[in-house]
């Protein structure tokens, strides 16, 4: 399987020997948690080429980014811990898995822009269908006389 975090990655986060005893040495639950990360990842950021960033089942991705790894690994860890914390700290990772979203929301959005992250190809038949339209207004004026 070709993922763009594979389970060793897991230990700039959680220590081998913890993981092994929270998921008791079953590789297909961080498997699991691991493509769960990805999909929420992929969530946030359908602007970009995601084949290129996260590659597939059978092809390497072709983009590698290390920033975009770290951010996998914290949701990946979320994901796992939800199982048991057994000497974690629980509160830790909750920060690291809030900010790891709050980083793909910036991003999403276009207030962070990452160096070299290929954007979905937007010619021809793979145009997005329709406008898009934001609107504001000015805040309510209340005033007394």
């Amino acid at each position: 399987m070709a993922l763009l975090v594979q389970p060793s990655d897991l230990n700039t986060a959680i220590y081998q020997d913890v993981l092994d005893e929270i998921t008791r040495a079953d590789a297909t639950l961080i498997t699991r948690a691991i493509v769960a990360a990805i999909q929420e990842a992929k969530m946030y950021l359908s602007r970009y080429d995601l084949l290129q960033l996260f590659g597939t089942d059978t092809t390497d991705p072709t983009v590698i980014d290390g920033y975009l790894k770290y951010l996998v690994v914290d949701l990946a860890a979320w994901q796992i811990i939800k199982l048991a914390s057994p000497n974690i700290d629980y509160n830790h990772l909750r920060v690291c898995y809030e900010d790891a979203v709050a980083s793909l929301k910036m991003i999403q959005s276009g207030k962070a822009n990452p160096e070299d992250w290929p954007y979905a190809d937007t010619t021809g038949e793979t145009a997005p269908q329709g406008d898009s339209v934001a609107y504001s207004s000015n805040p309510k004026r209340c005033n007394y006389f």
